[in-house]
């Protein structure tokens, strides 16, 4: 085992061979249209999501309404606009 000279060399003496998954370049989609590169172990290469950081109102600064599942259009339709 070689020492803190080489901490590289350290890891792939101590991690096991052919147990870990491949790590590969992956393309993250939101629903906003917003794309980006990573890597991950998901075999297909792509990720849906449905916020990321170009509309999640706390890296953009604004208020909006998450809308997750059509919760907030049922809760409308069932309480309406009452003033």
């Amino acid at each position: 085992m070689r020492y803190a000279s080489d901490p590289v060399a350290n890891l792939r003496e101590i991690m096991k061979k052919d147990i870990h998954p491949e790590y590969v370049a992956t393309t993250v989609t939101c629903t906003c249209g917003n794309t980006f590169e990573t890597k991950s172990t998901v075999k297909s290469g792509a990720i849906s999501v449905e916020v990321c950081s170009a509309c999640h109102p706390f890296y953009t600064g604004k208020q909006k309404i998450m809308d997750t599942g059509g919760r907030v259009a049922r809760f409308e339709r069932r309480y309406g606009n009452k003033k």
